[in-house]
């Protein structure tokens, strides 16, 4: 198991690392892009793992050179819906909740996501992992999310540590980014705990 000793602050992303939930949101994002006449771009969207749904959603109509063809807000509607639904016959926690188990009550806990945090405080409940986490910040909680600093410097503010008295935990290039941009140490589980992130893996 990882070792902690040196940090007083745990941080942990939640999809991909907390939270095996990869299909899960592939599914949602092709049934929401086809709705609404989006392209299928699976190195695009794998690429954007851990933005939250409106900012990917701009960023395929730029990427793509389509406009929207609804208010963003009436899609981001529709996939957190599907979301929702879906969830409990897809995600189940990983083995990183076992290292979250371990130091429950002798260190604090935090989750910090793209995830919109009433969706992540219900998949972290369906997991039966909620209760282990002093604090779960998502993207509607910060000005700038991923890959921005926000997400794990709220995160840390929460649990009374400095950025450079935390670990990160992250799946993502993009969150990786941020970690690193907060000032605290970054732990790709890619890696460190061969995590493999089967989002939008094939076209």
């Amino acid at each position: 198991m990882f070792d902690v000793t040196p940090f007083r602050g745990l941080v942990f992303d939640m999809d991909g690392t907390l939270v095996e939930s990869g299909p899960l949101h592939e599914i949602a994002w092709r049934e929401t892009l086809s709705k609404y006449n989006l392209p299928i771009d699976a190195r695009l969207m794998h690429s954007l793992a851990g933005v939250p749904t409106k900012e990917t959603l701009l960023r395929v109509a730029a990427e793509t050179g389509l406009p929207l063809s609804a208010p963003v807000e009436e899609m981001n509607a529709f996939k957190e819906a599907l979301v929702a639904d879906m969830a409990p016959r897809y995600v189940k926690a990983t083995r990183l909740a076992d290292l979250a188990r371990q130091h429950y009550g002798s260190l604090p806990m935090a989750v910090g996501t793209g995830a919109y945090t009433a969706e992540a405080r219900e998949i972290l409940k369906h997991c039966g992992i909620l209760s282990l986490f002093d604090i779960v910040v998502g993207a509607d909680q910060v000005a700038h999310p991923k890959p921005a600093a926000d997400t794990f410097l709220a995160c840390a503010r929460h649990l009374g540590c400095l950025p450079e008295e935390c670990v990160v935990f992250e799946d993502a290039d993009l969150g990786l980014e941020a970690a690193r941009a907060a000032g605290m140490t970054a732990v790709d589980v890619r890696t460190e705990f061969q995590f493999i992130n089967d989002y939008f893996l094939n076209g």
